[in-house]
Order: structure tokens, then C-alpha cells, then sequence
């Protein structure tokens, strides 16, 4: 057997230190946040360079360095579960963890919205932007028509984005006085460079739920998008928010698309604005193959429901990989691949009796572009 002597162990080290500071970027550039959050106590300059927020941002644009996880908050918990999407099985417990939230009392429920790794959290009474790959969080100041007790108004549109022109992080919500014979929207969006909300001016809108429930918009191309209910021509329909623009611009749903409200959402997939549709014992997915074209709405894939109990699916989000994950609404994760088959399925009922948001977001290391940050300890 070969030995190598002291002197030698210690020439080996010493080139492993003196690699180029270039290469080193190179190398931690690829590197998940999971391990660069550890590399911050390696040494000084390790600290500098990942908490550097250029390298923060350079890492988010290499997307082979990024990992989608699943974040489950139930209400009343003071404590959220991430799941790992990509690399593992939803029942290796490995690639599980708990995530307290040290920073906000127990809420009756969450709406969880994501964007480049933030999550924008409406706790009740509460708003937090939040990076729970950091701990990083925020609280915002409350909306001040939306939360108007006076007003009786009800939030059924909730978004947060970011707006690449300003370097800006956008929280979005929609809301309307039920009682009123009108129903007119207001739109106000909240700005975390400009630490205020505004009101989008003449925006006292034909739009309505579409459904019982509070919906959390879609994210694409600088836009926030979910299903609504236009009353003043009788038509369920997809509105955008442009976040550069501050618009809202309305989107048809597919020709002779009859369902009801409640069987159907927007999400994103395959980088695609799409639909999904329950449909007996099949979730349909349709494809806008031409962003804003009607006529390019194309139904793409079906989902058999065959195999889950509750013979119901709404799906979350997709893998790198090409998996659709999602929820059948009680308590149970179900994973499919590309091609519409059921790949597993993952209990989440640890809190029985507790209704858990989701929420898929990518891990980053990116903060907030300006303001006071506070970090977990």
C-alpha cells in the first residue's frame, strides 16, 4: 500500500486552498442552497462571497443549482414541513424538514403565494414575505382597503411577483363588498421599494370570485393570472396583472369550455400558460400554446383518476423531471409523470384536524432589494 508522508498531505492541502477564487465561484455557483448556507462558516471569504447578493442572483439564473420543495403550513401550527421535489421520493422523510416560524403567532389559515424564492404569507391578521431557505423575513403593513373593517370587503384574488424593471417584489389582492348591488373590484398592490400600497386607479372592476374560495394567482411572464367571474357579460375568464405595467388585461378560457368553477384553475406548466379541468374520472390539461391567443388552447393531457380514492386532483407544479405534483384535497400528495400515470402517493395528515396550505417554492439566496431584513436565529 501506497503512504504518503505528513509533508505530503500537507502539499495536497495546500493546493486544494489555493484553487482560484474563480473557480471557486464556479464551483459554489452550481452548488445547492442547502449546502451553501452550511459553506457560510467555512471562512471569511466564503461568508462574503454567498451572502454577496451579485452571487445570490447569478446562482438563482443557473437553474440546474435550484431545487423546487413543497412547503405545507398548516393553520394554528406555528411550524411549516418543505418537501424535496426533484431528487427524491414524497415518502423518503430524508428529504423532509421542519421549518419553525419563530416570527409570527399560529393563524386560522394561510394563503402562501411564491415568487424567486420568497413566499408571500397572509396570515391572518398578518402579512410576511418570507425566504425560508435564508430565514429572511419581513412583515408588511396591512392593505388599507382591503383590511377596511368598515367596508366589509372580501379578498378573493390573492399574488405576489417581482417586477424586473424596478427590482421589486409586488404583493397583489383583489377585493370587493359583497353586500354592495355592484360587486366592483378594488385592485391594490403593495411595493417593497416603495414600502406603500396603491390603489390601481380606475379600477373599480366588473370581476367577481369564480367560486367559493380565495384564489392564489399563477406567475408567468411578468404576470399574475387567475380565473374570475366578469358579471357585467355573465363570463368566467382568466385575468392578468401585468406587474411592469400595472394593468390588468383579460384572457379567454378555451372555445366551448363549460364546467364549473370549482373543477377548474390556472397554473403554470411546462413553462405554459394552462388549465386544469376535472373531469369525471380524468383531470384535463390544457395548454395556451400562444400566450394571449385564444385559438391556440389545446387540451395536451389526461390524468386518470382511477387510482386515487377520492377520485379528485388538483395539480401544484411540475418537477425538473417532468412529474406533476399535486393534492387529491384530502390530506394526500399524489406525484404523476409526464405521461399521466400515478407514480406514488404521500399522507400529510399529521395535523388531522387542520387545514395546511401549500405552496411550491425554489430555494434561494436572494433578498429583498432594499429595507431591513430580519433572519431567524
Amino acid at each position: 500500500m501506497k503512504r504518503y508522508s505528513r509533508r505530503g498531505r500537507t502539499n495536497m492541502n495546500k493546493k486544494t486552498l489555493n484553487l482560484p477564487m474563480d473557480l471557486i465561484i464556479q464551483i459554489l455557483l452550481r452548488l445547492p442552497v442547502k449546502s451553501l448556507v452550511r459553506f457560510k462558516c467555512v471562512c471569511k471569504s466564503w461568508l462574503s462571497l454567498i451572502t454577496d447578493p451579485h452571487f445570490a442572483k447569478s446562482h438563482f439564473q443557473l437553474a440546474a443549482a435550484l431545487t423546487h420543495r413543497l412547503l405545507l403550513a398548516p393553520a394554528s401550527v406555528p411550524e411549516t414541513r418543505s418537501i424535496d421535489l426533484d431528487d427524491a421520493s414524497l415518502n423518503d422523510d430524508s428529504a423532509s424538514t421542519t421549518i419553525e416560524l419563530k416570527f409570527m403567532l399560529p393563524s386560522y389559515y394561510f394563503h402562501l403565494s411564491s415568487c424567486r424564492g420568497f413566499l408571500f404569507l397572509d396570515c391572518n391578521p398578518n402579512l410576511f414575505l418570507w425566504n425560508p431557505s435564508t430565514g429572511v423575513h419581513n412583515q408588511i403593513p396591512h392593505p388599507p382597503i382591503s383590511s377596511n373593517v368598515d367596508a366589509f370587503l372580501f379578498t378573493y384574488l390573492y399574488g405576489f411577483g417581482y417586477d424586473p424593471s424596478q427590482d421589486d417584489y409586488l404583493v397583489v389582492l383583489a377585493s370587493y363588498d359583497p353586500n354592495s348591488a355592484d360587486y366592483l373590484t378594488h385592485l391594490e398592490f403593495f411595493s417593497w421599494r416603495a414600502n406603500t400600497w396603491k390603489e390601481i386607479e380606475g379600477t373599480h372592476l366588473p370581476y367577481m370570485n369564480a367560486g367559493d374560495d380565495p384564489r392564489v394567482g399563477s406567475l408567468l411572464h411578468d404576470a399574475i393570472h387567475w380565473v374570475a367571474f366578469r358579471h357585467d357579460i355573465n363570463v368566467d375568464l382568466i385575468v392578468a396583472f401585468d406587474l411592469v405595467e400595472k394593468r390588468l388585461s383579460d384572457i379567454p378560457l378555451p372555445d366551448e369550455f363549460y364546467h364549473e368553477s370549482a373543477d377548474y384553475d390556472v397554473w403554470v406548466f411546462r413553462g405554459f400558460l394552462s388549465l386544469w379541468v376535472v373531469e369525471a374520472d380524468t383531470v384535463s390539461i390544457w395548454v395556451m400554446e400562444r400566450y394571449k391567443l385564444q385559438s391556440s388552447w389545446v387540451m395536451t393531457l389526461a390524468l386518470s383518476l382511477n387510482d386515487i380514492p377520492n377520485k379528485y386532483f388538483s395539480p401544484i407544479c411540475c418537477t425538473k423531471n417532468g412529474d406533476i405534483v399535486g393534492t387529491d384535497g384530502y390530506k394526500e400528495l399524489v406525484k404523476y409523470n409526464g405521461e399521466g400515470e400515478v407514480l406514488e402517493h404521500c399522507s400529510y395528515d399529521e395535523y388531522p384536524y387542520t387545514y395546511v396550505s401549500l405552496a411550491m417554492y425554489t430555494e434561494s439566496l436572494l433578498s429583498l432589494p432594499a429595507g431591513e431584513q430580519v433572519e431567524d436565529v
